[in-house]
């Protein structure tokens, strides 16, 4: 299951509406299919490992990361059915979809046709790596990842507003990972007039993953750009699911201020900058004890000079 989840997310970003869902197909201990939900979110992720496996499915183990569609849809047939035509004799998912087209109704299907069915195998990372399509059907909202280049004093910029570069290349490439891996990019009118962002991802072989760029505010916006005048505007922003908002501070506080934030990316440079202008503005926190017990630290690791951590809201998981 670990090894679908990890497949799961190389749809992440480019498969919205749909969710990005990973399936291997195991027989006799050998993976025989595997798949992942495409772009535009067709193929399904069961689909595709299915055609990869042909006959040698038919009484074979599939691995999903989330409860197979029930739901008839113009756009494909079932995965219910697809797996049952396949042959497979167990179907081990980690998330009930909370779909209500599906949710149950797909596992009891297959139960019903006489396959062996588990559920609630690495649940919560499923859950994790399909972030936005949950927080769509519970919250209507996508989910919000909030990432800052900041130096050892939480500093973003010097006093001039200079700011390239904070980090270092292995950081900043990081970074670019990130955004491929989400729907849309945000950033206020202050950073959009000082740095003027391309938003977009510049790695090899992940270019066409660029995220849509968003700006909060309320003046013009570059071509292709669309403008949101609130946080909580979010929600009416259609096929986003994942959206990761990069400045600046007063945009940042805005979003921690709306209780809008999901996920930190902290980047931290072994640099001080004194002087310099602070990651986040004034979000409204009323006491230090109010502080304490929002976030927690879920991820770490060293990119160069540079450290990244990575923190989720206590409330959001």
């Amino acid at each position: 299951m670990a090894a679908a989840i990890a497949l799961s997310l190389r749809g992440r970003g480019v498969s919205t509406p749909n969710p990005s869902v990973g399936c291997l197909i195991v027989r006799d201990s050998v993976v025989v299919g595997r798949g992942w939900t495409q772009a535009g979110g067709r193929p399904h992720a069961e689909a595709q490992a299915l055609e990869q496996a042909l006959d040698r499915a038919r009484g074979a183990t599939a691995y999903v990361t989330l409860e197979p569609c029930f739901h008839l849809s113009p756009r494909g047939p079932r995965c219910t059915d697809m797996l049952a035509r396949g042959g497979v004799a167990r179907v081990v998912i980690a998330a009930r979809d909370p779909d209500p087209r599906t949710d149950g109704q797909g596992a009891a299907f297959l139960a019903g046709q006489g396959i062996a069915v588990e559920t609630g195998l690495m649940a919560a990372e499923a859950r994790r790596a399909m972030a936005g399509f949950f927080l769509r059907q519970t919250l209507g909202r996508p989910h919000v990842t909030l990432k800052l280049g900041l130096s050892l004093d939480g500093r973003i910029a010097m006093p001039d507003g200079g700011s390239r570069w904070i980090t270092g290349p292995a950081a900043r490439a990081h970074a670019h990972v990130e955004r491929a891996r989400h729907d849309a990019i945000l950033v206020g009118g202050g950073t959009l007039r000082a740095d003027a962002p391309r938003l977009d991802v510049r790695l090899p072989g992940l270019k066409a993953r660029s995220p849509r760029p968003i700006l909060l505010g309320s003046g013009d916006a570059p071509p292709g750009w669309t403008v949101i005048r609130s946080p909580e505007e979010i929600a009416t922003l259609e096929h986003v699911d994942h959206l990761m908002v990069e400045g600046g501070a007063s945009t940042a506080a805005s979003f921690l201020r709306a209780g809008l934030v999901d996920r930190l990316l902290l980047y931290r440079a072994p640099i001080l900058l004194g002087a310099g202008k602070p990651a986040l503005g004034d979000f409204g926190l009323a006491s230090l004890d109010a502080a304490h017990g929002r976030w927690r630290l879920t991820g770490g690791r060293m990119l160069g000079p540079d450290r990244l951590e990575v923190y989720e809201s206590v409330e959001s998981a």
